[in-house]
């Protein structure tokens, strides 16, 4: 896929940094001077809009690996690269290919300087003709602040186009702000347009371009989930997902099963019918070329896949603590007796693969085999591996069963716990609301579990638990927590089950979203929310499958997690 790019400024791309002027490093004869880039022509906007997506490509595989290799649900094999086992480990003593920070402020001083001399004012037949684009650069800015800040901690908040060395070195001798700074600000200035429609394009190489913008409302809920305002976090995700104007989107089906008729469990394979590549899953991505001589080429297929490539030789694999997870849920299958239904629990033992026990959505995704001929000394792999859900074209950056999944998050932390758990267990459509959620929490909820019921029925509608685990609706075993005895008031009983239910959610984010780049931030989120950083780092010292107390004892101090600024 090759793009057109107008370079409107261009940041340096270097592995090695120097200085905190190389993080926004103007030295380059790509540099095109303000005098020569008034944006004022339709023709300038599209070009300037898809310079912003070919920077986003330099960051999308990172994007990927930070989230995973840091996480607890993959490790490193003897033949990853040197970079991902510090990665892994948490050295980030020598530099990394991976901490390249100056491509992150490549995307946002490329949207500065779009925002600060896109001609906004101009219309055509009485529409202005640069809205649109405006809007998804604002978001394209926001979206890339909110991996930065993540990814660093603590960074500098540039909001205007630099031109030269010398302003490079003045905003990045600022005073670093945090995660909850940088949330709150792009919440302020994305709300005016929130509701803008983004830019149109048409099909490029096959893709609808609709799908290169990312959400303003998805990202929107991420900011605000992320700064703790979880109320408004629900509703960003609610109005996106109910949308009267654009398609109203119900969770995907697409799941893997056991045959309804099977009897003999260690005699039959399920049925794989899970794949989250799919683009009806996908809402936005950043596209990759298939020619590095276009642009970038993701590397992901070739770290967690047997390629001819790596000579089969992948890099990254899921960890103990992924297959313990996922073998840990109960598969539940519903069916007829008579003019009775009944339930039956799929065994745990005996099964013809380990990995069908439990969720089916690792042994839908992840598979290995031997590879006959090879012997210690030759230079091909004896193991192949493959991670179904990589592509080389393409990198989510939204998808439709974690946005469910984030608003589940935000609707638990707004006091609204059974509404959460409905996400996970039946769907959320007004039939199972009136069920499943009692009428106090219905009254306070109000529109954050507001569904039309011509659209959302128990039909189109699923819980999230029942893509890897079955009919979860009728398993007896996944419930909503509840004390042991009756506590003082409803209040008390809301928040005992507010870090419970948020503990279920987490582990079906690991669950739904494994291998795709989420689960590292996930485990921060929650851990900084709870002010307990042994939410991170307990799992992650366990990932091997044995405690890990030297990294424990370093994950134990935050300023651990997060990769340093030159």
């Amino acid at each position: 896929m090759k793009y057109l790019y107008r370079f409107i400024t261009v940041v340096c791309v270097s592995c090695v940094m120097g200085s905190c002027a190389d993080m926004m490093d103007t030295d380059s004869e790509l540099v095109e001077f303000e005098k020569d880039n008034t944006l004022n022509h339709p023709t300038d906007s599209v070009y300037s809009v898809m310079g912003i997506v070919g920077k986003m490509q330099a960051i999308a595989d990172r994007q990927v690996l930070l989230g995973e290799v840091r996480g607890d649900l993959m490790m490193p094999t003897n033949a990853a690269s040197a970079d991902l086992k510090r990665l892994s480990s948490f050295d980030f003593s020598v530099d990394n290919c991976y901490n390249v920070v100056s491509d992150y402020y490549a995307v946002i001083n490329n949207c500065n300087y779009f925002i600060a001399h896109v001609d906004t004012a101009l219309q055509r037949r009485g529409r202005n003709l640069f809205t649109a684009e405006y809007a998804a650069v604002k978001t394209f800015r926001a979206w890339a602040y909110l991996q930065l800040v993540k990814n660093y901690g603590r960074v500098p908040l540039v909001t205007e186009p630099v031109m030269s060395e010398q302003r490079a070195r003045e905003e990045m001798g600022k005073e670093r702000v945090g995660i909850a700074e940088i949330c709150n600000f792009f919440i302020d200035d994305l709300k005016p347009y929130a509701l803008t429609e983004l830019p149109r394009y048409g099909n490029i190489d096959g893709y609808d371009s609709r799908k290169f913008f990312i959400p303003t409302r998805a990202l929107l809920g991420d900011l605000c989930l992320w700064a703790g305002r979880y109320e408004e976090a629900a509703t960003w995700y609610h109005d996106y997902l109910t949308d009267k104007v654009t398609p109203q989107l119900m969770n995907s089906h697409a799941r893997s099963t056991w045959p309804s008729n099977v009897t003999e469990f260690n005699l039959t394979y399920p049925v794989r019918g899970y794949d989250v590549s799919s683009l009806g899953e996908s809402l936005s991505f950043i596209p990759m070329e298939s020619r590095i001589f276009d642009g970038v080429v993701s590397d992901l297929p070739n770290i967690f896949n047997s390629t001819r490539e790596n000579n089969y030789f992948y890099q990254m694999t899921p960890s103990p603590a992924m297959k313990r997870l996922s073998a840990a849920q109960t598969y539940c299958m519903e069916y007829k007796a008579g003019t009775e239904t009944d339930t039956v629990y799929v065994p745990k033992v005996g099964l013809l693969d380990d990995i069908m026990a439990g969720d089916l959505r690792l042994y839908a995704n992840f598979s290995q085999s031997s590879r006959g001929g090879q012997d210690e000394y030759s230079e091909f792999s004896s193991i192949m591996q493959s991670i179904t859900k990589m592509t080389s074209t393409r990198i989510n950056t939204y998808r439709l069963n974690m946005i469910y999944l984030r608003y589940a998050e935000a609707l638990n932390r707004s006091g609204l716990p059974q509404s959460a758990f409905a996400v996970l267990k039946y769907g959320l459509c007004p039939e199972n609301i009136v069920e499943c959620v009692d009428s106090l929490e219905q009254v306070a909820a109000g529109k954050l579990i507001d569904f039309d019921a011509n659209i959302f029925t128990r039909e189109t509608v699923i819980g999230i638990h029942s893509l890897g685990s079955g009919d979860s609706q009728a398993n007896g075993l996944y419930t909503l927590p509840m004390p042991e005895q009756q506590l003082a008031s409803r209040q008390d009983t809301i928040n005992y089950q507010i870090p419970l239910v948020e503990d279920m959610i987490i582990d079906e984010m690991a669950l739904e979203g494994a291998f795709e780049g989420y689960r590292f931030y996930d485990l921060m989120r929650v851990a900084l929310r709870r002010n307990a950083p042994e939410y991170l780092a307990a799992p992650i010292s366990r990932r091997g499958g044995e405690a890990n107390e030297t990294l424990y004892t370093l994950l134990m101090d935050p300023k651990n997690w997060y990769l340093p600024l030159p």
